[in-house]
C-alpha cells in the first residue's frame, strides 16, 4: 500500500475528521461530522512565520473540533506521479505527523480546487471574493472524496462496517 494516496483497509473508529488542504499562504479547513458522513467547510488559517506556528494553530483546531484523524490533500500531477508540490506537501505531513496527538493521512487533491473555483462560481461568487474561502472549499472536497471513499471500502464507522461495504453505485461489492 502507497501510504501517501491510497485508502488503508484499517476503520478508524467513529469521531470527526479535519480535512486540510495545504497552500503555501494559506490552510484551507474543512471537519466532518461525528458518523463521518458529510464535510462541512470550516476555515482558513493564514500561513505564518514558520511551519511550527502553523501546526501549533491546526492544533488548537484539532482541539476545538474534537477531530480524531486529519486528512491532508496530496497534489499529486495529473498522471498521478509526485511533483514538487506534493513532495513539499509530504515532507510537511511527515513533520505533522510528530507534531499532532492524531493519526495523519493523506488523499489524492488532484481536481479539489478546480472544483472549489467552480462551485462558488456556480453560486454567484465574484473572483475576488472566491479567493477568500477557496482554500476552505478545496479542504471540504478533499475530506468529503476520503469520507465517500472509506464508505466505499467499509470503513469509517461501525454502522459502515456492519452493514458491508458499498460501492459508488450504493450496491454491495
Amino acid at each position: 500500500m502507497n501510504n501517501w494516496t491510497e485508502v488503508p483497509e484499517a476503520v478508524h473508529g467513529p469521531g470527526r475528521v479535519l480535512g486540510v488542504d495545504l497552500g503555501s499562504r494559506r490552510i484551507g479547513l474543512a471537519v466532518s461530522d461525528d458518523a463521518r458522513r458529510v464535510a462541512t467547510a470550516l476555515t482558513v488559517l493564514h500561513r505564518g512565520g514558520s511551519h511550527a506556528e502553523d501546526h501549533d494553530g491546526l492544533a488548537g483546531v484539532l482541539a476545538e473540533t474534537g477531530a480524531n484523524l486529519v486528512v491532508i490533500g496530496l497534489p499529486l500531477s495529473l498522471s498521478g506521479t509526485v511533483g514538487p508540490a506534493a513532495t513539499a506537501v509530504q515532507a510537511e505531513v511527515a513533520e505533522l505527523r510528530e507534531a499532532l496527538a492524531v493519526p495523519v493521512e493523506c488523499c489524492d487533491e488532484r481536481y479539489s480546487t478546480v472544483i472549489a473555483q467552480r462551485a462558488l462560481a456556480a453560486g454567484g461568487r465574484r473572483p475576488r471574493a472566491r479567493r477568500a474561502v477557496v482554500d476552505k472549499v478545496a479542504a471540504t472536497a478533499i475530506l468529503q472524496t476520503w469520507l465517500d471513499r472509506q464508505r466505499a471500502h467499509g470503513g469509517g464507522t461501525r454502522q459502515g462496517q456492519e452493514a458491508g461495504a458499498l460501492g459508488p453505485s450504493g450496491r454491495a461489492g
